[in-house]
């Protein structure tokens, strides 16, 4: 997957998941978050179906809004949000600080290649 649209799709999960987990200062995301949740992720099967299934939410949603189809990018981005919930609240958080993160810097080159692993076992 490329790293753009690995750290793109995480954005777009993101934003409705971090509505629900906002803070007023969102911490910088480090390393160690990112290695937090993918070991809450990984060691549960059922959060792992639930992260790729968001991954396949999120790849329609890039679709639908190439396709300027608002509506329906909407609808899967609440089907992504109420998945994204159950990821957990250091999930949330992760997003929520992902927000800042510009995807071309060091730190987000560093990061999306984190979440490869994750997305590896998506593709079992």
């Amino acid at each position: 997957m490329n790293l753009k649209l690995i750290v793109a799709t995480l954005v777009i999960a993101a934003v409705p998941v971090c509505a629900q987990a906002q803070k007023p200062s969102a911490a910088k995301v480090t390393k160690a978050d990112v290695q937090k949740v993918f070991k809450i992720i990984s060691a549960d099967k059922a959060k792992t179906q639930t992260y790729c299934d968001i991954g396949k939410l999120n790849a329609q949603i890039e679709e639908a809004n190439e396709k300027k189809d608002t509506k329906k990018a909407d609808a899967l981005a609440e089907q992504v949000d109420a998945l994204g919930k159950k990821l957990g609240p250091e999930y949330a958080a992760l997003m929520d600080g992902l927000e800042d993160v510009d995807p071309e810097s060091e730190d987000g080159k560093q990061i999306g290649l984190m979440f490869e692993p994750l997305d590896k076992l998506c593709a079992r």
